[in-house]
């Protein structure tokens, strides 16, 4: 490609897909809230006048470590572990024409809770080679390809902490106070790109993924042993080269989305940010590939935005899926903004898909705008009865304010439990500026499946903006009290800015 590497068009085409839109709305900026004797690094700050760069989505410039937070309420003694949080925040910016929300350096945020306490909170960009240049500290070992400050998503496998991305760059891992150690590829097993949303089968012990890479006429689904090693990959063909953000995993099958946003060569040819498009030409599928091989089975279906998957479970022939969906057509290069553009709110959806008849049924669960459903971890891919995600006004404005979609004024913040049983929603209402992020479930007994423990039985974490400080809590709920008063509100010494995803990490 004249004037366009491989490498770049790669670069593009892999951090476009941070996926997800929003977590920490927050809004203000953290001069002034860095507490007496706190460590701090500075970087470079945002600009006016784009909407991805200031308000909620404004990056902090500061690394900021803080001990003895203090906190409204009690912590529960039983959490003992860290919260992390992963999100993009720009460093270095010099031009904001040349930003996209998805390309920022990835930044994670984390608070360590023990006994009762919490010991600490520290914000840190991952180390790639070039947020190591720019913060001009050495980068130690080769460059690899397709490098990237990873900033989608951050979980916990077999002892390691990994900051993850999708279509390129390989995960970062953390050490116990957010340092970047290095890249890891799963001790050498990883031959290729891997994915930011891994779906982790606690009863089986393995961790799945599905990868994409623009230069591919397929995709991979890649599953990771109980000794942490890729020890299966199957190849799946596909046409276009869609972005495949997220997945779902059963007992019996892995389902993969193949959405009609695809990656566009010429756009990546003349140096677009975001090479990837809204293609009408590209069929709307969902795909049921037996999770110990054999050959997918391809359903077509609307043309729709696939978000994120809360779960999915097998229901006799049929394959039941709750997920996040946004109405076509949907921009994840923005239509002149620098972020992606949505022509409507996503809602809660159920897909059904029967294997004996051919067809897939649809289900609204919840058409409040919400993002981010999370589950009980430890029952990934079993039949699930709840569901927690973030309703948060400001990301949902943002998303609309481009190209005359005319923005609702009435969105609201909120964290909502659902109870996909009965089918009935609790919602616990937060305050106008008090936007929350993606709410963590945590069980009560450990991260392990327990045999009589209630499926909510536990914790909900969230980081929510407290608009009083210009700062951000950690606000833990009792997950079957959810509309009741927070246990614990954990006082941040900064602000968190919009992220994506997180993880709890419990001690071992």
């Amino acid at each position: 490609m004249k004037g366009h590497t491989r490498r770049d068009v790669v670069r593009s085409a892999a951090i476009v897909a941070a996926g997800g839109f929003a977590a920490q709305l927050v809004g203000g900026g953290s001069a002034g809230l860095t507490p007496a004797g706190a460590a701090t690094r500075t970087g470079a700050g945002g600009s006016s006048g784009f909407p991805f760069l200031q308000g909620a989505f404004a990056p902090v410039t500061k690394e900021v470590t803080a001990f003895d937070l203090p906190v409204t309420g009690r912590i529960p003694r039983e959490l003992n572990g860290r919260y992390l949080r992963n999100g993009p925040n720009v460093l270095g910016l010099e031009d904001p024409r040349a930003h996209h929300f998805m390309l920022g350096e990835g930044m994670v945020h984390g608070v360590r809770l023990r006994d009762g306490r919490a010991e600490w909170y520290r914000n840190r960009w991952i180390r790639s080679s070039g947020v190591a240049k720019k913060l001009g500290e050495p980068y130690h070992g080769p460059v690899p390809e397709n490098d990237f400050a990873n900033n989608t998503h951050v979980i916990a496998h077999r002892g390691r902490v990994l900051a993850l991305q999708e279509s390129g760059p390989l995960p970062y891992e953390l050490d116990e106070e957010l340092n970047t150690v290095g890249t890891y590829d799963f001790g050498g097993t990883l031959n290729g790109p891997y994915t930011a949303h891994t779906k982790y089968d606690a009863h089986a012990g393995e961790l799945h993924a599905v990868t994409y890479y623009p230069t591919w006429d397929h995709i991979r689904h890649l599953v990771v042993d109980h000794a942490g090693r890729v020890v299966r990959t199957t190849r799946i063909p596909v046409a276009d080269s869609p972005m495949m953000h997220d997945f779902a995993l059963t007992r019996k099958y892995v389902i993969i989305f193949d959405i009609p946003v695809t990656f566009d060569p010429v756009a990546a040819e003349a140096g677009k940010l975001v090479p990837y498009i809204w293609n009408d030409n590209h069929p709307s599928r969902v795909g049921v590939l037996p999770r110990d091989g054999g050959r997918i089975r391809w359903f077509e279906v609307p043309p729709y935005f696939h978000s994120h998957t809360l779960n999915a479970y097998d229901e006799g022939d049929s394959v039941v899926v709750d997920i996040t969906t946004y109405p076509a057509p949907f921009y994840v290069d923005g239509r002149g903004s620098d972020g992606p553009s949505s022509s409507s709110t996503p809602s809660l959806n159920r897909w059904t898909i029967d294997l004996a008849h051919g067809q897939v049924r649809f289900a609204l669960l919840d058409d409040r705008p919400q993002e981010f459903p999370r589950v009980n971890e430890t029952i990934v891919s079993r039949r699930h009865r709840y569901g927690y995600s973030a309703a948060a006004a400001e990301m949902f404005t943002a998303y609309e304010t481009v190209d005359g979609v005319p923005p609702d004024k009435s969105f609201s913040n909120a964290l909502i439990k659902q109870d996909l049983v009965r089918g009935t929603s609790q919602v616990h209402r937060l305050p106008t500026g008090a936007a929350a992020g993606e709410a963590v479930f945590v069980p009560r007994h450990g991260c392990d499946p327990h045999p009589t423990a209630a499926e909510d039985d536990g914790y909900t974490l969230a980081y929510v903006h407290n608009p009083d400080r210009g700062a951000t809590d950690l606000v833990i709920l009792s997950a079957q009290d959810f509309t009741g008063k927070p246990l614990a509100r954990i006082h941040l010494p900064a602000r968190v800015p919009l992220g994506f995803h997180g993880s709890w990490v419990a001690d071992e």
